[in-house]
């Protein structure tokens, strides 16, 4: 849809809001609003589903004897390039010598 399409729609829309008596203030396109409110409606349940379907995987990895703590870690260093994971690192040793923990 091109912007004119869509201003033309908006425009639609707002006029049909004034006609009800639904008038927005000047500045605020309350279809243009609700639009983007909608968005990140549906965009939040894609969310929920997602992070449910993520439970689910790791909930099936337990039982087949692998430990989800472990399996989010490796996906946080995965994440991270490997220059700042070799920082993160020696710096964890540095504190963890400071105090002792010498492993």
């Amino acid at each position: 849809m091109t912007k004119s399409n869509l201003k033309t729609r908006e425009d639609d829309v707002e006029a049909d809001d004034e006609e009800q008596g639904n008038a927005a203030p000047a500045n605020v396109s309350g279809a243009r609003l609700k639009s983007f409110l909608e968005r990140i409606e549906r965009i939040e349940e894609e969310k929920k589903a997602l992070a449910e379907d993520i439970r689910d995987i790791y909930s099936e990895a337990k039982s087949t004897g692998f430990e989800p703590k472990i399996m989010r870690k490796i996906i946080s260093l995965r994440k991270t390039n490997l220059e700042k994971r070799r920082e993160e690192r020696e710096l964890l040793d540095l504190y963890m010598s400071a105090i002792g923990m010498v492993e």
